[in-house]
Order: C-alpha cells, then structure tokens, then sequence
C-alpha cells in the first residue's frame, strides 16, 4: 500500500484511519501487507533500521536520494526517509498555504513505490491511496511498461475524496518526469491544467472508492467534480467498499478518555458521561433534560456547517443544546464562535481538535449531527452508532449507507430546512425514552469493524492478481 498518511504516524482525516487498521485487518486474514509512508519531520525514527540500500530518483534533471527505513516493533510499515522534501512540520503545508512542489514530493513516493516492488517486497497488487500516491500506475505502465520485475504486478486506486484531485500546472509534467505525449484531454489535461488523480484513474487496473453509495454518485457531474466522464469509462473498474472503524479504540465499554463506560446492555453510563460534557462546556444542569447534539467535524462547507449556521435562529429556539468541536475555515469559526458567546446557555463550541474530547462528545450526546453535502464514508456517524449518540445525516455517500431509519435520521436535500424537519423529527423521538433506548441499541449493537471490510478487499486482490500479465 502506497499513502501519504497512517495513523498514528501521520493523519489529517479517514485516509489515516484506513491505513492505520486496514493493513493489520488483512494479515489477521493471512495476507501479507505492507505499507510506504514518507518519514515526514513529525515522525521520531529512533531505533529504525535499513530496510535495503539507499537508492536514487530521477525525475528528469533533478536527482533525489532517499532511504527505507523500518521500525523492527512495526515491521510492515515502510518509512519513504528523503529529508529535502518531507523534514517539514506539515504533511500537504503550513500557515503559509500548501507546500509549491507537492508534485514532486508525491511523485517520489510513487517512484519509491515502484523501487520498493522491485527491489524489496515483491507484491502482487500495489493498493494506491488517492492523489498522493496516483501517479504510481501511470509510472508502472509508461516508464516501467517493459521492466519484467513488475511486469505481473497489478494496480489499485482507492479514491478516499474526489475533491482532492492533484491540480498543477502543465509545466509539472516534465518536472515529474513524464512524457508531454500524455497531456491531452483524453490522458492527464484537465482544462488546461495536470491532473494527478486523472492520470492514476486511466492508467490503474481497478478503481475502489470508501462506500458504495459514493461510487455510483462520483459518476455524477453533482458529485464527480469534474471527472465523472472519466470515471464513467472505467465505471466496470470500479468498486464501494465501505470503511470500517477500529473497535479497539472506538468503544464506550472501554474507552480511557470517557467519565464512565457502558454498553448497550447497561446504557447507565451514558448519563454519566452526559453531565460530564454539559459541565466541561458549561452548560447549565437544565440541558441534562434536553436533546444535547453533538458535532465533531471539518469546519468546511463540505461538511454542510454553513447550514447549521442558517439554521441557528431556529435551533436555539428549540429545546435542545448543540456541542461543536472542529476547526477549519476562518468564516465559519467565527460564525460559531459568535453563536456561542450570544446563546452560552444553550451552544458551546471548541474551535481546533482534541481527540479525548471528541471521545467525550459521542458519549455524552444524545444525537450527533452530520449534515455534509457530500462525504465519501464518514467515520464518525460510525463511532456515534457504537456509542450510543443517535446520528442525524444528509443522505449522502458512506451516510446513506450505514444510518437506516432504524438506527438514525435522514434528509435528502442539502438545505437548513431539510435538517431543521430531521432534527425536530429526532428531537419528537426523544421524548418517547423506552423507543429512544431501543433505536441507541440498535445501532451500538450494529458490527462495522474492519472484518469484513477487509475479505472485500481480499477478494479484490485475488481477481486483479489473476488478470494476465
């Protein structure tokens, strides 16, 4: 597997995630995997060891030197060690804004990769992560077409968000080494511009996105960003396979950072951890009787904020309490902000992202709102189900396909009216407390672990590995 992130090493969202727990989920089912991460300057390599010979890249003019390096505690996990590109405080950037030759930086992941199949670990399917790691199978098929050490090594592209697609200008294309013969509407153009995850989806074996619901929308001009048609003539290529989530980190019946556990055989806990938070956001005892919703996200129009934010007149009129952990664009910080300094006794918000406290959020709400306008999986509607913090979603993507009516709230359209008629829906049903525990049962009763997540994947490998040569 080839990515810019893993968790715990490197993480920014659910690419992290998967390859934090995919990996491991697979050599439980007696795979061998492993996984190239570049060594970025947040990542401590003391004790790490050689994983083969320092090696070179040559990406037209330019050369860059790099190592691999291994931790003998997590043998599977490969560190891509080039400290010119990657000994930097940010993964993709810094205050200033993105990093200007990310290109390149990603390219030499993708060369590294192709080394890393011909030199170290012979695999039969090299599994690449969104744009960072697409330029991989155009490598594989151009630069390295007649080279017989990967010549039998197939390619897959997972697209974790398709509105990360590689965007530069068309002067990268030398820069990368590649061809100017691939720059044409029908390979790596893209309106003028080069397109990275363009070039990985022509040029992989097989395609998969995080959910089913999301492979069929990205063949949309609403969802596809612009590539739909692309994907439309690889659509027999591509596969959903919806994410799971590491139970082991993720369970109220053991989780260190929550003021008590329970499960759903013994839900008393949960108001435990419910005066917990209204205390630590300083709300009043009255919200303990309330519907306390909680929201932990990207502060991003994505994630469909903005109509939370046109919402909120209404909102605070009703009886309930609303909880915000996130951060992101500045308009949308300060607009929550604001909401909160003019109604403290009914919203808090912590603008930034501690991770104990989002623990804390799904115990202690009793509805966790996701209203994003497209999300390719979502994970924390996921966690919500097993703590027992009834999700409210827009109907999209990973969204649609893990909430049912039996475990959640949906609605269609992205509009504050639309969630504004789902969350006065829940909040009705809250009232009625012996059906409310029932449907928080439901889903914390719900299995998304990685296992099966993972024979999908499996079986993915095993027919791309059959594909002739």
């Amino acid at each position: 597997m080839v990515a810019s992130e893993a968790a715990p090493w490197a993480r920014t969202g659910g690419l992290g995630e998967v390859l934090g727990a995919l990996p491991a989920a697979l050599e439980r089912l007696g795979h061998e995997v492993r996984v190239l991460l570049p060594r970025y300057g947040s990542i401590d390599l003391t004790g790490a060891r050689p994983a083969g010979e320092n090696r070179t890249i040559w990406l037209g003019p330019e050369r860059y030197d790099y190592s691999i390096e291994c931790l003998p505690e997590h043998p599977r996990l490969y560190f891509l060690d080039c400290p010119p590109l990657y000994e930097r405080n940010g993964i993709y950037g810094d205050s200033k804004g993105e990093y200007p030759d990310n290109h390149i930086r990603f390219a030499v992941l993708a060369r590294a990769a192709l080394d890393v199949a011909r030199y170290l670990f012979r695999p039969h399917v090299l599994h690449c992560h969104d744009w960072q790691a697409a330029l991989a199978p155009v490598y594989l098929a151009t630069s390295f077409a007649r080279d017989p050490t990967v010549l039998a090594v197939r390619t897959l592209l997972t697209i974790h968000n398709l509105g990360y697609q590689g965007l530069f200008p068309v002067a990268a294309l030398a820069e990368l080494g590649l061809d100017s013969g691939l720059f044409h509407p029908g390979g790596l153009e893209f309106y003028g511009s080069l397109n990275v995850l363009k070039g990985g989806i022509l040029f992989t074996d097989a395609l998969s996105t995080v959910s089913r619901r999301y492979a069929s929308e990205i063949l949309t001009p609403e969802y596809g960003f612009g590539l739909d048609g692309v994907l439309r003539t690889r659509g027999s290529a591509l596969t959903g396979i919806l994410n799971g989530i590491d139970y082991g980190l993720w369970n109220p019946e053991t989780d260190p950072y929550i003021a008590a556990h329970y499960s759903a055989d013994d839900l008393s806990g949960k108001a435990v951890c419910k005066r917990d938070l209204i205390a630590e956001f300083g709300l009043p005892a009255a919200a303990l009787e309330r519907p306390l919703i909680g929201m932990v996200t990207r502060l991003a129009a994505q994630k469909g904020v903005d109509l939370v934010l046109d919402a909120a007149g209404r909102l605070v009129a009703e009886e309930l309490s609303l909880l915000v952990l996130g951060t992101g664009d500045a308009l949308f910080e300060e607009g929550f902000r604001d909401l909160a300094r003019r109604h403290p006794s009914k919203i808090g918000v912590r603008i930034g992202f501690e991770e104990p406290l989002a623990h804390r959020l799904e115990a202690g709400s009793d509805l966790f709102l996701m209203p994003s306008r497209y999300e390719p999986c979502g994970l924390n509607q996921i966690y919500s189900l097993r703590y027992g913090a009834v999700p409210v979603v827009r109907a999209t993507g990973g969204l649609d396909d893990t909430i049912g009516e039996d475990t959640g709230f949906k609605f269609a359209e992205a509009s504050s009216e639309a969630l504004l008629a789902a969350v006065e829906t829940a909040c009705r049903r809250f009232q009625d407390r012996a059906g409310w525990a029932a449907m928080m049962r439901r889903g914390m009763q719900r299995d998304f672990s990685w296992s099966a997540p993972a024979a999908e994947y499996a079986a993915l490998y095993e027919r791309l590995a059959r594909l002739n040569p």
